[in-house]
């Protein structure tokens, strides 16, 4: 197999010589070519057929997220976003994995030394990844968010008959869903969202994703579901018709209080390389809630949660991951389902149908 083939683009030249003494430092990739902006981009995407775009949001002559949607409309290929972690930076890298991007690392330090010393693992890491994304995968995401609007209003429609139909059944405190997403992450729980009615069952959410971008993150669902998304904070009771996001630099555990679920947040040590980790998360539920919960994985890199899972389904509770097909990435939930930790697998668009036949369940 050949080297991976990159090409960098990005006004700023020391930012380009920097990620292309990081990339070209691993001998499974090629940097093929850089651009300082999105047209002459354009021109070596047809010389030179990358495997991988990095793609800084800021540019002259056209911004990223433009250049992102005409690659996307094109010719969909892996993109992985140079971004600013900043609260402009969250809103715009949000709305590029929404088109299409894979995933994103912060724009390095302009200190060389440290830039590569300190984000060169990730870089490397993420572009290898995007390199094994299916690009259907990306055409089907970017087709969603073309069509944005219509597939909101049809989930909404259906979220609000599902209220009328089941409002006995879904208005609990007793049982509670916990979700585990990482790369793709971001885009596949507000599609689960957007097919849940505002009286569903109380969830928690833990999506590796910095602070400066997990408070833009539940505003974003807040604002485009029918639930009530916040990031959670200390003592919040987990309420039906609510979500609950991890901070991004804490883990979040369930803690219960006689009947009542409630958040904690915990500033340990990173488990399995995260903070927020999903493996936290899921053991926490495996132990107050027991068979009351429900555990779902979503597409991510890396095997956060898997045991977690498998200690969640050893303690009754229904456990279901996202299918290889429909994930950008298939790390999480296939490593849950290599521990035997998964009684479901299933398409992103059948997860919040599952999550429904849940809620249904009567003790």
């Amino acid at each position: 197999m050949g080297k991976i083939r990159v090409l960098i683009v990005d006004d700023s030249a020391l930012i380009r010589k920097v990620l292309k003494e990081i990339l070209s430092s691993d001998p499974e990739i090629e940097v093929v070519g850089t651009a300082n902006d999105p047209l002459i981009a354009r021109d070596k995407i047809k010389l030179l057929s990358p495997d991988v775009i990095t793609l800084d949001v800021e540019m002259p002559k056209m911004d990223g997220i433009t250049f992102l949607k005409n690659i996307m409309r094109l010719r969909p290929m892996p993109v992985v976003m140079i971004s600013t972690l900043t609260d402009a930076g969250a809103a715009v890298t949000l709305q590029a994995l929404e088109l299409g991007a894979v995933d994103y690392v912060a724009k390095p330090k302009m200190d060389v030394n440290v830039a590569i010393e300190a984000y060169s693992e990730e870089i490397i890491s993420k572009v290898k990844m995007a390199s094994q994304v299916s690009r259907d995968v990306l055409a089907r995401k970017y087709e969603i968010a073309s069509n944005q609007a219509k597939t909101n209003q049809q989930a909404t429609a259906h979220a609000i008959s599902e209220l009328h139909s089941d409002k006995a059944l879904f208005n609990t405190t007793d049982k509670i869903i916990a979700i585990g997403s990482s790369t793709g992450g971001t885009e596949a729980v507000k599609e689960v969202l957007l097919g849940l009615p505002p009286n569903v069952a109380g969830i928690v959410v833990a999506q590796h994703i910095p602070i400066t971008f997990s408070g833009p993150f539940a505003q974003r669902l807040n604002d485009t579901t029918s639930l009530t998304v916040t990031q959670a904070k200390n003592g919040d009771l987990i309420m039906p018709g609510r979500v609950y996001i991890a901070p991004g630099d804490k883990h979040l555990v369930v803690k219960k209080s006689g009947a009542k679920y409630y958040c904690k947040l915990e500033d340990g040590p990173e488990v399995n390389r995260h903070k927020p980790s999903v493996e936290v998360l899921f053991n926490s539920v495996a132990a107050c809630a027991g068979p009351n919960a429900m555990g779902i994985m979503l597409t991510g890199m890396g095997a956060d949660g898997a045991k977690g899972m498998l200690e969640m389904k050893q303690q009754g509770a229904i456990t279901v991951v996202q299918d290889e097909k429909t994930s950008v990435v298939w790390g999480m939930p296939g490593a849950a389902v290599k521990l035997g930790a998964v009684d479901e697998i299933v398409p992103l668009n059948k997860v919040a149908e599952k999550i429904m036949d849940y809620c249904r369940k009567q003790k």
